[in-house]
């Protein structure tokens, strides 16, 4: 709905006359003044432009605050990397998909461009023990290897 600006428009629009056309039936009514004669089919379809209206509206309403939800996150996150918190940020997210602190410090590690057995030798394991870290942060992360890690967390945190 929001990549067809007309139809927001067509919406208020609909909403705007029918509001209007209520407004004036009520204020007619209270002040005495003659009421806008109209058949009972266009009442009926008034009433039923406006009932779609208030749903469509609120429909719209919602979509528009999660969109603006997540914006506010996004935009939240790029002050703090402008603002030099990246490692904040990005163990923020590293909590997020709910890693432990090992699988933190591979992940870290991971980022940082190193081979398994480096992180292996750095962290003083196996390798086979950083191989199962890592197909456990792949799992968390809901990817499949190292580069499908690299991606999710370049469009989660960076975009």
């Amino acid at each position: 709905m929001l990549r067809h600006p007309w139809l927001l428009w067509a919406l208020v629009l609909v909403q705007v006359g029918c509001g209007a056309y209520f407004l004036w039936e009520i204020l007619a009514a209270v002040a005495g003044l003659p009421t806008i004669p109209l058949r009972w089919q266009t009442r009926e379809l008034v009433d039923i432009g406006a009932s779609l209206g208030l749903v469509l509206g609120a429909v719209l309403g919602t979509v528009l605050a999660i969109t603006a939800s997540r914006d506010i996150r996004r935009a939240e996150s790029a002050r703090r990397l402008t603002a030099g918190e990246f490692t904040a940020v990005v163990d923020d997210y590293f909590r997020k998909l709910g890693l432990t602190p090992a699988e933190t410090e591979v992940a870290w590690f991971l980022l940082k461009g190193m081979s398994l057995t480096e992180i292996a030798g750095l962290r003083n394991t196996r390798e086979g023990t950083v191989k199962a870290q890592c197909t456990a942060i792949y799992r968390k992360a809901d990817v499949s290897n190292k580069s499908q890690f690299f991606s999710l967390l370049v469009e989660d945190v960076l975009l």
